[in-house]
């Protein structure tokens, strides 16, 4: 093969790669979604945001290792969530806050008065708060994930759902054990 056929060869496998990786573009930021993925992304970036909040409570108040280490694992999962969440969002040109980031109006997200409360419990009156509201927290972002999942259309979005109701469905059978 002469130095010029071997140079149109490896031209033509170099325009064929940019062309399938052009075209496999994946679903994430140039489209390949729909609102149900925006409304998932934008509802549970506050949702995980508000569960960081109520796991960093637990310092100093609780001297209940499991309750600890329960709200450590929350932080490692949701932290690196909110940041995939805000990608997604950022690459479809979608601002991260939604309508539905107040507290209290999206299912399991807890008012200010109960984040107060919760604040102000010590100890086991802490630690028995603080494992219902994330029940009750872990919940609505199970209904918000399954939504994701049916309605959905983004790959990306759906795996996420899934890894959100599988983690979130064993963190609150982890709960409902410790409140006996």
């Amino acid at each position: 093969m002469t130095s010029r056929k071997l140079v149109r060869v490896a031209l033509a496998a170099l325009a064929s790669f940019a062309v399938l990786t052009g075209c496999a573009s994946s679903d994430t930021a140039s489209g390949g979604h729909d609102q149900a993925d925006v409304t998932f992304a934008q509802g549970m970036i506050p949702h995980h945001e508000q569960a960081l909040a109520m796991a960093k409570l637990v310092d100093g108040r609780t001297r209940n290792a499991k309750v600890v280490d329960l709200a450590a694992r929350i932080r490692q999962a949701q932290d690196p969530e909110i940041r995939q969440l805000t990608g997604l969002l950022k690459g479809w040109g979608v601002a991260p806050s939604g309508e539905h980031s107040a507290h209290g109006s999206m299912s399991g997200m807890m008012t200010e008065d109960e984040l107060a409360k919760l604040g102000q419990a010590k100890d086991a009156a802490f630690d028995r708060q603080w494992l219902e509201m994330m029940v009750k927290h872990h919940e609505g972002a199970l209904a918000m994930a399954r939504t994701a999942l049916q309605q959905g259309r983004n790959a990306e979005v759906k795996a996420l759902a899934q890894k959100v109701i599988d983690g979130q469905q064993a963190e609150i059978a982890e709960m409902r054990a410790l409140l006996g």
